[in-house]
């Protein structure tokens, strides 16, 4: 316990009260939600506005808060041309700095070894190129290296020990290593069952593609299988967990083989994933049918399949004593979001919480007795 509160990973029986912070992309919003366990319901207590052009959307993406939880950090997706990290204080939520990253900067999250950010470089609206995870010193928001990586990586998350980032490259069916201390890439995983990709032009037919609205120029590329979209380290175990968007599955990899260990058949278009901090349950949005999944890990079964308030299913955060699962939704046009709030323990959803247009990033911060 920590200041009176208890971070992501520790336990606590008697704790109340649970506040989680949520994008909204399409409103460039922040929302600081707090949910209370007794009466069983969520409010928003504070909206953060971010961005510098009022005349234009910045599409807030990604969220992150430090160990220490002092801080968190927010991806601005859109620039001129390039994305920025901000960082701010929790609790005053009162900006800090900010720093310039590369194009549509999306997911990351903070290394307990090195104390550095690692954050990808989605580049969704860029060539088909290879694209960059780029390293920032939190304190002084310096951006120290540019690791280029594979076409559109997003999903990322650090092991528990803090010396390995894993991210996937969704246009190159790929898991990708990173050893946080020497800025390298280490290792690559072909996730597609043939170990190999198919290739096909510009012209050809991208109908089942997530995401619509990429420049592809007239360069030849990859046409993806899985289309990995997050990848999630297990806390104690020698697995990543990933989320293959195209095929309807969950990737089980063995860290120690480097290789897909398990194929998991899933709902729709599963999109991100969190393991619980003890290690028991995968909580899985299927964005493509609104719901959520709530699997058993040691037998590799779903428990249940929990329809979402609105469609186009997102986010993740799970709660420090892994007795609650926080689902960011985006909704449809120009509906708001919700975070949708689920008790792991019943596997019902016990509330939900409407917030700005398209909620998406979503960060558990603390819970409080």
């Amino acid at each position: 316990m920590i200041g009176g509160f208890l971070l992501a990973g520790t336990s606590g029986s008697f704790a109340q009260d649970y506040y989680i912070y949520v994008a909204a992309e399409s409103d460039d919003q922040v929302h600081l939600i707090h949910f209370d366990a007794e009466s069983q319901k969520g409010e928003i207590t504070e909206t953060i506005e971010v961005g510098t052009w009022p005349q234009e959307n910045e599409g807030p993406h990604g969220l992150t808060v430090s160990p220490d939880g002092d801080h968190w950090f927010v991806s601005i997706a859109h620039g001129m041309p390039y994305g920025k990290l901000w960082k701010f204080e929790t609790g005053t939520n009162e900006f800090v700095d900010e720093v310039e990253l590369g194009l549509f900067p999306a997911s990351m999250e903070i290394s307990s070894a090195t104390g550095l950010l690692y954050v990808v470089n989605f580049n969704l609206h860029g060539d088909m190129e290879p694209s960059t995870v780029s390293v920032i010193e939190p304190e002084t928001m310096i951006r120290l290296d540019d690791i280029e990586t594979g076409i559109m990586p997003h999903g990322s998350r650090i092991n528990s020990s803090g010396t390995r980032q894993y991210h996937v490259s969704m246009m190159t069916d790929e898991l990708i290593e990173i050893d946080t201390e020497t800025l390298e890439i280490k290792r690559r995983l072909k996730l597609s069952e043939n170990g190999m990709g198919q290739q096909m032009s510009a012209s050809s037919d991208h109908s089942n593609m997530d995401h619509s609205e990429m420049n592809h120029g007239d360069m030849k590329m990859h046409k993806p299988v899985e289309k990995p979209t997050w990848a999630d380290p297990h806390p104690t175990n020698s697995i990543v967990y990933v989320a293959a968007n195209g095929s309807d599955e969950v990737l089980e990899i063995d860290t120690d083989k480097w290789e897909v260990t398990n194929r998991w058949d899933t709902g729709k278009a599963p999109y991100n994933l969190e393991v619980s901090h003890d290690g028991e349950m995968l909580v899985v949005t299927y964005k493509g049918e609104g719901a959520t999944g709530i699997w058993d890990l040691k037998s590799g079964k779903e428990l249940a399949k929990i329809q979402n308030s609105r469609k186009v299913s997102h986010g993740v955060a799970i709660s420090a004593d892994n007795k609650y699962a926080f689902i960011s939704v985006e909704g449809i046009g120009g509906e708001p979001g919700s975070v949708d709030i689920i008790n792991l323990e019943t596997l019902k959803r016990v509330d939900v919480v409407e917030t700005g247009k398209q909620a998406g990033g979503i960060i558990f911060w603390k819970q409080q007795m």
